[in-house]
């Protein structure tokens, strides 16, 4: 075999192996990357139609591996509330943590009668006296994950409310719900 010939050979190997390697993917139907029509489409629960009163999606997680959440407030001596939550199957991620969906991760959010009081990326909060008037009142936590959509099952959003009774000059009485949906 002549030089010409060898440098010829190892050229179109050279351009055969380029060119199958750049068109390899991962075979998906979808033309790879886990993406259709530009979405990105989570390995990650399913998204549902049904909403929250802010518009975010729910993500169905099957029961066996859902996260839970549970609530306890309890009064503190400035008058406002301490707020601990209890979690299972559940981590709370840390600011600054890419938008998207991981199995029993992202944060939570804190209700008041139904008015989103805070986002929680720790187990515990204190609830200012000012945000909680005389009366009976709801305190929700409800799990999100980090791309913003609520964790659900059964098509209900993992939550557990506790409620509260404040009355003047201070907030009196202990309130706990148990870890759970």
């Amino acid at each position: 075999m002549s030089w010409t010939r060898i440098v010829l050979a190892a050229l179109a190997a050279c351009v055969l192996l380029f060119a199958g390697a750049a068109g390899c993917g991962s075979g998906d139907a979808d033309g790879g990357g886990g993406r259709k029509n530009g979405e990105s489409m989570s390995p990650v629960g399913k998204l549902l139609d049904a909403t929250d009163d802010e518009g975010r999606h729910y993500r169905e997680v099957d029961d066996e591996d859902a996260p839970e959440v549970g609530v306890e407030v309890q009064p503190d001596a400035d008058g406002g509330w301490d707020v601990r939550l209890t979690v299972r199957n559940f981590r709370f991620s840390p600011a600054g943590t890419k938008a998207e969906a991981v199995a029993g991760r992202g944060l939570a959010h804190l209700f008041v009668d139904g008015r989103r009081v805070a986002r929680l990326r720790t187990p515990e909060y204190r609830l200012p006296a000012g945000l909680v008037q005389r009366g009976t009142h709801h305190v929700t936590a409800r799990l999100y994950a980090d791309d913003g959509t609520v964790w659900a099952v059964d098509g209900e959003p993992i939550e557990r409310t506790a409620d509260i009774t404040a009355s003047q000059p201070g907030p009196t009485g202990r309130t706990s719900a148990p870890a759970g949906r």
